[in-house]
């Protein structure tokens, strides 16, 4: 699927979380490789003046969703089933970027990783690997 396509199924399956405005950009995308970005608010922001852990879970775990889109095609029913972080070091506060590969698509699961970034660093805050569900109706 391509971004557009992604982007018009998320926007009508969850209208409520995916919409213009709502802060989630998808940049890159190819089949189980992709790249896209949370927009920074100071409301993602926890005591100490960092971004807040379920803010970058969520950056994931949405990154993982697309990618298996990438991969698989409109199936919304994909579920996450296992998502582990390892937190790195202290994001700045800007966008953070969600690099998602996916290292397997079987058929009824999918497992991969993503690295997340500070926008204008090289160095992760955090690593994640994740695996999705896949629907029998595929």
């Amino acid at each position: 699927m391509t971004a557009e396509e992604i982007g018009k199924l998320l926007h009508e399956e969850f209208p409520q979380a995916f919409y213009p405005g709502c802060g989630l950009t998808l940049e890159d995308i190819h089949y189980g490789d992709v790249r896209v970005r949370r927009d920074f608010h100071e409301d993602h922001i926890r005591p100490g003046g960092t971004i807040s852990g379920p803010t970058m879970m969520e950056l994931a775990d949405f990154a993982m969703y697309v990618a298996v889109f990438s991969a698989i095609g409109p199936q919304p029913l994909a579920v996450t089933t296992n998502l582990n972080i390892n937190f790195l070091r202290k994001p700045t506060q800007a966008d953070l970027i969600a690099h998602a590969r996916l290292m397997k698509v079987g058929k009824r699961l999918a497992v991969g990783e993503v690295t997340l970034y500070s926008d204008g660093s090289d160095e992760p805050v955090a690593h994640v690997t994740s695996t999705y569900s896949i629907p029998a109706s595929r």
